[in-house]
Parts: structure tokens; C-alpha cells; sequence
């Protein structure tokens, strides 16, 4: 048995964690539990900067030896605290980009925390969570009556991309942002987020975003899955 923390960047996230991904890799007896970290005394989830996720990490990885840890953190700003992220900006593609941010992450967080490297699994997703709802764009507009009207918008802007991953990284043009634009009733994240992530379905979601099923294949080599 594995327990595995995620370190989620909202409420969202943390239902995405528990309805999709959790069932899939209990089978493993890898056991998926999300955490937000606290904003405040009494808030928690939000944008989260590296000194509030170092310190986060020391304590969980301290108070739970056994566990590994890894992050479900948006590319889409991410704050430049984080290591490597200006060098990363001078990548010449979004997979060198992740590549570097992730490798850099993991080898500063595991220095600072003084575990082994094989108990914290970085993961940034582009260029945000709604991103991977944009994998079967007839799912999507399945989740409510009305969104029926915008597949056709729905089905472009998938198809001007090379994957879900690649869309994209500005206010006007992020995942959400397009939803919010596009969907009546207007697209609302805690509320339309795990729903329609539930319509489009995890095993869609790893075929057309190659990050994502990435991190899930580590995940699932936890529990001695090596497909």
C-alpha cells in the first residue's frame, strides 16, 4: 500500500483528485488523497508561490514518513518563485518548458526537505486544469442543456491545437477563460469543473494529453503498473 498526498491548487482540483483519480489507482493500492494548502488561518487552496509548497512539503513528508507526495499546480501563473521558471521561459516548446520546471522543482524541493528523491513527484499542468476538458469537446458540452449550442466553438478551438495541453498561456486565451466566453450558462469552476471532467472521463483525458498521462503513469508504477 502507498499513500500518495496531492497538493492541489483549489476545490476543483481537489474533487477532480477524489472522483477520478483516487478509484482508478486503489485498485494498486495506491491511495490518492488531496490536500489545498493554506492560504491563511482559516482559507486554504489558491495560487501558490514556493516557499508556501516547500514548507507545506516539509511538514506533510515529516508527519507522514511512509507517503510520497506530488503537486497538481497550474502552468498558467504559476509564480516565479518557483525554481527554474525563468529559465524555462527561454525553452523553445512547451514539453522542454514542463520538462525543465518539473526536474528543477524536484531536485530543490527534495534538497530543502532532505527526503528521497523517490518521495516527491512533481507535476505542473498546462497550461491548466479545464485544459483537459477540452479533450473530448462533445463530452463537454454534454454537462449542461445549453452548452449544446457551443460545440461547434468547442470542436474549433480543440482542433486548433496540437493537444488539450497546448491551449494556452494568457488571460484572454486560457482554458477557463475560453469556457467562461463561450458557454451558457456560463461556465463555473467548482460547480461545472468535476462534472464535466466526469463526462469526458480520465482514460480520454490521458489519450489526448500527453503531460497528464505522463504524471499517471508515475503514479501508477507505484503500485507495480509499468504500462
Amino acid at each position: 500500500m502507498v499513500e500518495v498526498v496531492v497538493f492541489a491548487e483549489g476545490p476543483t482540483e481537489e474533487q477532480f483528485i477524489k472522483r477520478l483519480l483516487a478509484p482508478v489507482l486503489r485498485h494498486l493500492q495506491v491511495f490518492v488523497k488531496p490536500q489545498l494548502l493554506k492560504t491563511s488561518q482559516d482559507a486554504r487552496g489558491g495560487a501558490v508561490n514556493y516557499d508556501r509548497l516547500k514548507f507545506n512539503a516539509r511538514n506533510t513528508l515529516r508527519q507522514k514518513p511512509e507517503a510520497v507526495l506530488t503537486t497538481l499546480l497550474d502552468l498558467y501563473g504559476l509564480d516565479a518563485s518557483f525554481p527554474g521558471f525563468e529559465e524555462a521561459k527561454t525553452k523553445p516548446d512547451l514539453e522542454s518548458r514542463l520538462n525543465h520546471l518539473n526536474a528543477a522543482l524536484a531536485h530543490e524541493l527534495v534538497a530543502y526537505v532532505g527526503c528521497r528523491p523517490e518521495r516527491f513527484i512533481a507535476h505542473i499542468q498546462p497550461y491548466e486544469f479545464e485544459g483537459l476538458l477540452f479533450s473530448d469537446p462533445q463530452a463537454l458540452a454534454q454537462t449542461e442543456p445549453g452548452w449544446q449550442a457551443s460545440l461547434a466553438k468547442l470542436t474549433a478551438v480543440r482542433a486548433a491545437f496540437p493537444t488539450p495541453e497546448h491551449i494556452n498561456d494568457s488571460y484572454e486565451t486560457k482554458p477557463s477563460r475560453r469556457l467562461e466566453r463561450l458557454l451558457q450558462p456560463g461556465y463555473k469552476k467548482t460547480r461545472h469543473g468535476p462534472l464535466a471532467a466526469e463526462r469526458v472521463g480520465l482514460a480520454t483525458m490521458e489519450n489526448e494529453c500527453p503531460h497528464f498521462h505522463g504524471w499517471m503513469k508515475r503514479l501508477r508504477a507505484l503500485g507495480g503498473e509499468s504500462t
